[in-house]
């Protein structure tokens, strides 16, 4: 293909939200996007991360506004349950957006 033919669309790779496309936050964002809401132990299985690292990217999730952590008791033992803010929803549609104009975008 010579550059004077139709773009490939490679040029939305800059428009990935950095933020979400690390593998293990899109996970975490993957599974709040089709649930209200997900305690951590919920989270762990089905992401398949540990403690330290779920926690190190819910962490950088919810500075950057995407998520939102509510920490209480159940009984006496401590649970946190996340959920996607209304910014969150909207990177991630965003996000999947883009890496559908990409996907779509390239020859069979």
């Amino acid at each position: 293909m010579s550059s004077d033919d139709t773009s490939t669309g490679i040029e939305h790779i800059a428009d990935l939200d950095r933020q979400i496309h690390e593998p293990a936050r899109l996970m975490i964002l993957s599974v709040l996007y089709v649930v209200a809401s997900a305690d951590f132990g919920f989270l762990m299985s089905q992401t398949g991360l540990t403690y330290g690292n779920l926690s190190s990217h819910m962490s950088k999730l919810e500075e950057g506004g995407y998520i939102e952590v509510v920490k209480r008791f159940k009984g006496k033992r401590p649970n946190t349950m996340l959920r996607l803010t209304e910014a969150g929803r909207a990177a991630f549609q965003d996000y999947r957006q883009v890496l559908l104009d990409l996907l779509g975008d390239l020859p069979d």
